[in-house]
């Protein structure tokens, strides 16, 4: 994965599967409050950028493919939700 690139749901398994070393065929749809915290701060580290996501996206954010979808706009987006 590169910076230019944006997740896609299968960089997200990975990460949330990386919060507790299990394989990410384990990793359930459904993503806890810990597991956003976690995936938020994994994207964050592994792009270089600091987030700041609204509540609607943060509601967006309960599932794998959910999260997946947010993360895809907020990273291609314009400097409003990401920071360098």
């Amino acid at each position: 994965m590169s910076q230019d690139d944006t997740p896609d749901r299968d960089d997200v398994l990975a990460m949330l599967a990386s919060l507790d070393g299990r394989p990410a065929d384990d990793v359930p749809e459904l993503i806890e409050s810990m597991e956003l915290a976690w995936l938020v701060h994994q994207v964050e580290q592994r792009y270089g950028v600091r987030m700041e996501l609204d509540s609607g996206q943060y509601g967006r954010m309960t599932t794998v493919s959910g999260a997946a979808d947010v993360l895809r706009e907020v990273i291609g987006m314009p400097d409003e939700h990401v920071r360098d």
